[in-house]
């Protein structure tokens, strides 16, 4: 989806823009809004939104219900980010995951942005001439950022719906070598799928990048959200800096913030994880991309890092969202729909429509009825990572496919799936 903006200046001419891409959750939402959505209208049931419920949760640390403000606050925060929350962010990254370990992140092995599209943008501009490898599917906002950026070239890889969305380590070896690659981008857990890449696999992942010189570029976001037992039976945390063996020569840079795993999506709040000179790289560009992020935000997320405060939220969202995605699977399937992949991580489930009724059975057409139920969902085609469209010849192999959303509330997922099984009973009988 894409539109063109253009302005008239003081002469009269009109100044032509290049089409700006909305990304999916963007595009639904103000579909959604031209027919009365609103944050403050409470009969829509919203499961496009890509943020959790930003509540209070049962054991969970008290929600921050005021910032102040430091003197030094009103000025410029360091490009780089404030040097506590530097530290806050890797004394937490050796607490959870480098116990023991002789190599230890520092404050220098850290960059603060405003947000995890500012922070993957200096990643992107401080790359050279490259082959960058993708999954497809992906994060929509992607495709904005593999074109914008002309330097690198964008190398697709496709995942299998009918192998569960599954990427071995020796498949991972092939496209590296194969294609060339210097480095890889991806999300993990997945954002639509769910697909979780940990324990072991993960493992392998960082020691082939290792050996092969490709830098794995990791979207950490939904990070604290996993529902594999396995992972599960660890804390429900997992991340990539458990298998880097030297944080100031592995090529692995690792991208997180207080956005889904703390549910502080309103502070834009970020941080960069990887070697120190990767880190000066991204600074730089930083400092000409976005200046920086907020500085009283900064300060006062640095207590929000606290291991056991941590700890204590990531136990009540396993226990919250745990519930939720189990309502949403068990919905959705009981509908119809057909879920490739239960999701190990992730507060998404991404589901075919393809059974339904015709009137219904593709993404595109499932939402704009949707939306006359006051139901929002994520049409799949938006997650097929496509930049420049330079696959523009064929149509996306997820145009049945949707992601539902069970970041809301409880009670707003059991209206939605009300309302979602009427709608499908009404198609089914017209």
């Amino acid at each position: 989806m894409s539109r063109v903006i253009s302005s008239t200046s003081a002469n009269g001419a009109t100044m032509a823009f290049r089409p700006v891409p909305r990304t999916g959750v963007i595009y639904v939402t103000e579909e959604a809004t031209k027919l009365g959505f609103g944050t403050e209208n409470s009969d829509w049931c919203n499961l496009g939104q890509g943020m959790p419920d930003v509540g209070t949760l049962p054991g969970a640390p008290a929600r921050v219900s005021s910032v102040s403000i430091d003197a030094a606050d009103h000025e410029y925060a360091p490009v780089a980010g404030l040097w506590e929350l530097r530290e806050a962010v890797a004394s937490l990254y050796n607490q959870l995951y480098r116990r023991g370990m002789p190599s230890q992140y520092s404050a220098e092995n850290v960059a603060i942005s405003g947000g995890g599209r500012s922070a993957l943008t200096r990643a992107a501009a401080a790359l050279g001439r490259v082959n960058l490898g993708h999954f497809l599917p992906d994060y929509t906002a992607y495709e904005e950022l593999l074109d914008v950026f002309g330097l690198f070239s964008a190398i697709p890889i496709l995942l299998e719906a009918e192998r569960g969305y599954s990427f071995s380590v020796d498949e991972l070896r092939r496209e590296i070598t194969g294609r060339g690659l210097a480095a890889i981008l991806f999300s993990n857990p997945c954002n639509p799928t769910g697909k979780m890449i940990g324990g072991q696999a993960m493992a392998d992942w960082v020691a082939s990048a290792r050996e092969l010189d490709c830098t794995l570029l990791v979207d950490e976001f939904y990070s604290h959200y996993l529902w594999r037992p396995d992972l599960a039976a660890e804390g429900g945390i997992a991340s990539a800096a458990a298998y880097v063996e030297d944080v100031d020569r592995d090529p692995v840079l690792i991208v997180d913030g207080l956005t889904k795993n703390w549910r502080y999506p309103g502070w834009r709040v970020c941080w960069t994880v990887g070697a120190k000179d990767v880190i000066e790289r991204l600074t730089s560009s930083g400092s000409f991309l976005d200046g920086g992020g907020p500085r009283p935000l900064q300060r006062a997320a640095i207590e929000l890092l606290d291991f056991k405060s941590t700890k204590a939220e990531t136990a009540a969202i396993a226990k919250e969202f745990s519930a939720k995605r189990e309502r949403m699977v068990t919905g959705l399937r009981d509908m119809g729909f057909v879920i490739d992949l239960p999701p190990e991580g992730t507060f998404y489930v991404w589901a075919s429509a393809a059974h339904l009724p015709p009137s219904i059975n593709d993404g595109m057409s499932f939402f704009r009825k949707a939306l006359e139920s006051k139901v929002i969902a994520v049409p799949g085609e938006f997650f097929d990572v496509n930049p420049g469209r330079r696959r523009s010849g064929r149509g996306s192999r997820f145009t049945q496919h949707l992601r539902f959303s069970f970041g809301p509330k409880m009670e707003v997922i059991d209206t939605a799936l009300a309302r979602i099984k009427e709608m499908i009973r009404v198609e089914a009988n017209a």
